[in-house]
């Protein structure tokens, strides 16, 4: 058995840390062994191709200022493996987690020598967080991030009480196929009979998949720009007003301290899963707690500000469709400012549109690597992209060091490319010994 976080941790990730097995035979079976904890939760189900994070942590926000034990189980983690899993924003712990792994370990064992074959680490982390929910901590509400796709995702193992598709987009098409169709088709995977959905999907192909998946599990759809809309107001770099009328309440006087137009369609979305629970499952949450759990929602790596002399911006963004939200909320908040951008990604991402999107606000482009196995050379990178004013680095760090030295004070930095890349960055600006001010 498993007696220290070292040991846990270890055998978590050695158990096929980036493979893909397709399906989810060996969580029904696990779940199965355990007498199903998912069936004891009360959760919402959160698949798309950019925004879950986010509208996970509008939503978590919201019922935790209105008095909710709220559970959230994310991906991927951006400083510790075990923020992937948590209670009220409070990370599991190291004792828990062991514990909950010492549950889950003999099943994956027997699974070893099974002909279904060993889980994917996902998997198993998946039905750790199963265990945690249901069997060590007592949750009102638990949140599910999809990891990949949705159709055949470990957590579609759930029967949520609402499920969102915040958006659709062309990523992980190895997975999910090479058409907005196909990957539309994926992620309506989540949809359950009778249970409601939401969406914020815009491409009329994906949403059409959507609503006919919809209509044949006569699950109720609820989509933005319809059921659902949005007046935009004031808006600075530090928040963004709106109002929110959905076809069940009127939020008047909103603010969100997430930056970027993308960020209020995925407000809208949580503020109408809000409006579905309070309507038909007496989930209640009162107005005063909406207000307070949108302006106090915080979602580290996106569009984050971590210094001010220099402006350093941090943002996640490792698609087209993310990168060109990125580039626009750039245009919007920045327009004009003298912008150097260090870019870093994975080798099989779209990095010919994303660098293309982030040049346009870039006055210069700087592309490094880190220590990752699917990382793109910096020369790749270099190489695709015709902006004018461009380096390669293979020190991310000194990528970094550079630009602080020479970006003035009015200047801004822009780090991106990838969450994995983005982790170590923010890692590193926070614990520099430089102060960030």
């Amino acid at each position: 058995m498993l007696s220290t976080i070292e040991e846990t941790l270890s055998w978590i990730h050695d158990l096929l840390p980036h493979g893909i097995k397709p399906g989810t035979t060996r969580m029904e079976w696990m779940l199965q062994q355990l007498d199903h904890p998912e069936r004891k939760l009360r959760t919402i189900h959160v698949a798309g191709t950019n925004g879950k994070g986010s509208t996970v942590s509008f939503l978590k926000h919201i019922y935790q200022k209105a008095g909710y034990t709220i559970g959230t189980f994310t991906s991927p983690y951006l400083t510790h493996f075990n923020e992937r899993i948590a209670v009220n924003g409070e990370w599991i712990s190291d004792e828990d987690l062991i514990k909950a792994a010492n549950i889950v370990y003999p099943l994956v064992k027997e699974l070893e020598d099974s002909d279904m074959g060993t889980p994917t680490e996902f998997e198993v982390v998946t039905m750790l967080s199963f265990v945690y929910f249901a069997k060590i901590k007592r949750c009102d509400l638990v949140i599910y991030e999809v990891g990949l796709g949705g159709r055949l995702d470990s957590t579609n193992v759930i029967t949520p009480l609402v499920s969102i598709i915040t958006s659709i987009g062309m990523d992980h098409m190895a997975q999910l196929g090479d058409t907005i169709q196909s990957i539309a088709s994926e992620k309506a995977g989540i949809i359950k009979s009778g249970v409601p959905v939401i969406t914020a999907v815009e491409q009329a192909p994906a949403l059409e998949v959507i609503r006919q998946k919809a209509k044949e599990k006569q699950a109720k759809l609820y989509e933005f720009g319809k059921e659902i809309k949005i007046d935009t107001g004031e808006f600075s770099e530090d928040f963004q007003a709106f109002d929110c009328h959905t076809v069940f309440h009127h939020h008047d006087n909103l603010k969100i301290g997430l930056i970027g137009a993308h960020q209020l369609r995925n407000a809208a979305c949580a503020l109408m899963a809000v409006d579905v629970l309070n309507m038909y499952f007496a989930v209640w949450v009162d107005e005063a707690d909406i207000l307070a759990g949108l302006e106090d929602t915080v979602w580290p790596g996106r569009f984050e500000a971590v210094s001010q002399t220099p402006k350093i911006v941090l943002d996640g963004a490792h698609n087209p469709e993310g990168s060109e939200a990125l580039a626009s909320a750039m245009n919007r908040y920045y327009k004009g400012k003298d912008v150097t951008t260090i870019f870093a990604s994975l080798a099989d991402k779209n990095n010919d549109a994303m660098t293309r999107n982030i040049a346009g606000i870039s006055s210069k482009m700087v592309f490094t690597t880190f220590d990752f196995p699917r990382a793109a050379l910096p020369d790749d990178l270099y190489s695709l992209c015709d902006h004018t004013n461009k380096e390669s680095n293979e020190n991310w760090k000194e990528a970094i060091d550079q630009a602080r030295a020479q970006t003035s004070k009015d200047g801004v930095i822009l780090i991106t490319g990838s969450l994995y890349f983005i982790s170590e960055a923010r890692q590193y600006l926070l614990k520099s010994e430089k102060p960030l001010s």
